[in-house]
């Protein structure tokens, strides 16, 4: 009887093109062939395993993307330089900081975004460098590029004689995905500024950013901004309105977001001015000081709240929940202004059912809210 030799885990009868059935009487001379052929194979592929080790790193397919090796800034740079010219990813080292010493242009930390560019990492951030003499932003998007962001975190920038100190969207694109803006600083918009473009967040924080007004973000009409989950947390407009987000026209909606811990003039969480369209989806405004209208001031703007939550917020003088002005309107859909101080609402009665304390409550002008808890965008 004859026995065969078949591929291993193939079933008999299967046999590939480059293979036969031997009798067991010619097996030693086909072993030895084999071995052979596949030490010839061996060293082949040892050949051009060491070939490719040494050739140096370079762009990836299309497919792949762009890796940039940890803090490349001129390699950064280099790749979105040709992802505006042809689109593409760029992906980034993971747990990786990439520090920008000079800018690229007057004003921006990286070559402005032309055409349509997604650069990704994971614990991965980009910023300008502490110890930088020159003032800038780190990006900015022109009108018609489109720019995503995948799970990264964009600080440090500082631009006091303009507008959006971490990234300025001029009427492009901006796609935030689990990224985190903390800590930049501007003239307007801190931490982002949407000049008529569109802007979305997904599960990202805007957090810790200053400007004299709209701290965290700014949107100016006919601008979009579309926030789903995530915060606005510790932002600050230390000489005017808007402590977390400030609108100028267009329309604004979050949902499942929380506005917390920001501080203005007014309008400590939101301030909204004529023209503006803002939607609040299961959000909650808490914590947040101003002198007038602390988590929400609606000064001409429409706003709408839905299944969200007011409270523990606090005002120097009126409107520790909301506070409206030159028409301003809100409305309440299944939401809750509860527990603010020194009230719910200013005027009286000017926010259909929303009621104020018996017992009115007069807080210092150097009370503050409890610290919120700092938070780092999911990776």
């Amino acid at each position: 009887m004859e026995r065969h030799l078949v591929h291993p885990g193939r079933p008999a009868g299967l046999l590939g093109a480059d293979e036969c059935s031997v009798s067991l009487s010619s097996v030693e001379g086909v072993v030895a062939m084999k071995i052979l052929l596949r030490s010839g194979a061996v060293a082949a592929a040892v050949g051009v395993g060491l070939s490719l080790a040494v050739l140096p790193a370079g762009p990836a397919g299309a497919a792949g993307g762009t890796h940039v090796r940890c803090n490349d800034i001129t390699g950064l740079k280099n790749a979105i330089t040709q992802a505006n010219t042809s689109g593409g990813r760029i992906i980034l080292a993971s747990h990786c900081t990439y520090t920008l010493t000079t800018p690229a242009t007057e004003v921006d930390g990286l070559p402005p975004i032309t055409g349509k560019v997604t650069i990704s990492g994971r614990d991965t951030t980009i910023r300008r460098a502490p110890d930088a003499t020159t003032q800038f932003r780190v990006l900015r998007v022109v009108a018609g590029g489109h720019l995503t962001l995948n799970s990264l975190t964009v600080s440090g920038g500082r631009i006091a004689f303009q507008s959006g100190g971490g990234i300025e969207n001029e009427g492009g694109t901006l796609n935030l995905n689990r990224t985190l803006i903390k800590g930049n600083s501007a003239l307007s918009g801190g931490g982002l500024l949407n000049l008529g473009g569109q802007l979305r967040l997904d599960h990202s924080t805007v957090e810790r950013n200053v400007a004299n007004y709209g701290g965290g973000i700014r949107n100016d009409g006919p601008g979009t901004v579309t926030m789903k989950g995530g915060s606005l947390l510790n932002n600050r407009a230390f000489n005017s309105d808007g402590g977390g987000l400030l609108t100028y026209g267009g329309t604004t909606s979050l949902d499942s977001v929380s506005v917390r811990g920001n501080t203005a003039l007014h309008g400590g969480g939101i301030e909204q001015f004529p023209g503006s369209i803002l939607r609040l989806t299961s959000t909650t405004l808490r914590d947040n000081i101003a002198v007038s209208g602390a988590a929400l001031s609606s000064n001409g703007g429409t706003a709408t709240l839905v299944r969200s939550l007011v409270t523990h917020n606090t005002a120097i003088t009126a409107g520790g929940g909301i506070f409206t002005q030159n028409s301003g309107q809100v409305t309440l859909t299944s939401s809750r202004v509860i527990r603010n101080a020194p009230d719910n609402c200013s005027p009286e009665g000017s926010v259909p059912g929303c009621t104020n304390p018996a017992n009115r409550i007069t807080p210092s002008s150097s009370q503050l809210p409890p610290p919120a808890k700092d938070s780092k965008a999911r990776k």
